[in-house]
């Protein structure tokens, strides 16, 4: 399974006012094994997961709150709002028994 890691959250305030601190969260998908064996496609599962990613419970509603990027066999996934790791390896699995790949 294709390793899912979790960089550390960094907030920022707004002025000296005090305002709500801005969340900023980065997930990094390394690929890079299972696309050097020719197991996954990338492009396919980067495809996927912009179907499939809920944004307050709705499909497609990721606007400008979740951005899904690829470079070569990793994806970052990047969200201004609170959104778990689990969903994301839930997201992977399902990828990956859709495909007949979770034996790997």
């Amino acid at each position: 399974m294709p390793a899912v890691i979790r960089n550390k959250p960094s907030a920022k305030n707004k002025g000296k006012q005090g305002g709500k601190k801005k969340l900023a969260l980065k997930f990094t998908i390394d690929c890079t094994h299972p696309v050097e064996d020719g197991i996954l496609d990338v492009a396919d599962f980067e495809k996927f997961l912009n179907q499939r990613i809920k944004v307050d419970g709705k499909l497609n509603n990721m606007e400008k709150k979740v951005t899904v990027v690829r470079t070569k066999s990793k994806i970052t996934v990047n969200s201004e709002i609170e959104f778990s790791k689990r969903s994301l390896k839930y997201l992977t699995k399902k990828y990956l028994k859709k495909n007949n790949l979770r034996d790997w």
